[in-house]
């Protein structure tokens, strides 16, 4: 490539940088939002929830297996996430809304902890010391200030021969305030969460095809019980966000849907995604047992305007219909020449 060619293509290249931040209720106070779970402390040290909880693929059955590990001393790898067919388990309601986490790992908390305490006031009574001095943590139960210390399995052991099973029952529901049937006023959401993400574009101004190169997002999730898990939603929800900015068009005529079928609806590829920065933030919700908000759809929410607001930096057109194919970027440049 010689220098003119380099500066024709430096040319017809423009970069920028687009700005979006967002807010997203969490647990809904409108109507009543509720979530149930049962939790046992089991032979060896094990630990059984059941709850009708659902996973599509976000991961929460490995959240409620930290919750619980957590809440009871136990290991993650040492808890079972029982039957969730409602017929037999405590109803959790839906996967959606950014729930799972919020409500239903705060039942399965509360109901771990009443487990717990049966397990501690046996022991108690077993060591002769005051239930409030136990502790437990990676399978091991001890008495803080003395030497007396065993498996949680043995515990259990121990409780169950004392005819007790140590098991606990606890549901959590959102603070329903209503909205007023006349004005609409009230609480719709018991916490928010916030997200800031930044995209930096290059836009072919020959061809109106744009190349996302970088994501930074920025996500309040209240306290991080998977960090990692965490990071795969912001980064799966970002991934969505850049398709509907860019690619994806569902086209409806009089309200049917008019795209035909996914052969031709395009989809961002592993070759589409650039390198994506997510930075959790922490601000713990104090109305939650696991001080836990969420991050599922919020995630999603900022990337397409951040995208947008890129290639108005860019190349200084608005997009104002997604998805923002070369079609339109092409047309709103034609309008922009003098």
């Amino acid at each position: 490539m010689n220098a003119i060619t380099e500066t024709r293509a430096e040319t017809r290249r423009k970069r920028g940088r687009g700005m979006a931040a967002s807010w997203y209720g969490i647990a809904r106070t409108a109507t009543i939002d509720r979530a149930g779970a049962w939790a046992e402390l089991d032979d060896g040290g094990t630990v059984k929830i059941v709850t009708g909880v659902t996973e599509i693929g976000e991961g929460i059955l490995t959240v409620l297996a930290q919750v619980a590990a957590e809440e009871t001393g136990t290991r993650p790898e040492d808890v079972t996430i029982g039957d969730n067919d409602t017929a037999r388990s405590p109803e959790a309601a839906h996967a959606g809304a950014t729930r799972q986490t919020y409500m239903i790992g705060n039942a399965v908390a509360l109901a771990s902890r009443q487990a717990r305490e049966v397990l501690f006031e046996k022991i108690a009574e077993y060591w002769e010391v005051a239930a409030g001095e136990l502790r437990a943590f990676d399978g091991e139960i001890w008495a803080e200030g003395s030497n007396l210390r065993m498996s949680v399995a043995d515990a259990v052991a121990i409780c169950k021969a004392r005819g007790t099973v140590p098991v606990g029952s606890a549901s959590f529901t959102a603070n329903g305030t209503g909205l007023d049937p006349a004005d609409g006023k009230g609480s719709p959401w018991q916490t928010y969460v916030f997200g800031t993400q930044v995209a930096e574009v290059e836009v072919d101004t020959w061809t109106g095809e744009v190349q996302v190169l970088g994501l930074w997002a920025a996500h309040d999730v209240g306290r991080a019980i998977n960090p990692r898990g965490v990071e795969g939603q912001i980064e799966g929800g970002v991934v969505q966000g850049l398709g509907q900015a860019l690619m994806e068009e569902y086209v409806t005529v009089d309200g049917h849907a008019a795209t035909h079928g996914f052969a031709k609806y395009i989809l961002p590829t592993a070759l589409d995604v650039p390198q994506i920065t997510c930075v959790i933030v922490e601000d713990e919700d104090p109305t939650s047992p696991l001080r836990a908000k969420g991050i599922g759809e919020p995630a999603l929410v900022p990337t397409a305007p951040a995208i947008i607001n890129a290639i108005y930096d860019a190349i200084g057109v608005r997009i104002t219909t997604l998805p923002a194919t070369p079609e339109k970027i092409l047309a709103a440049l034609r309008v922009q020449q003098p």
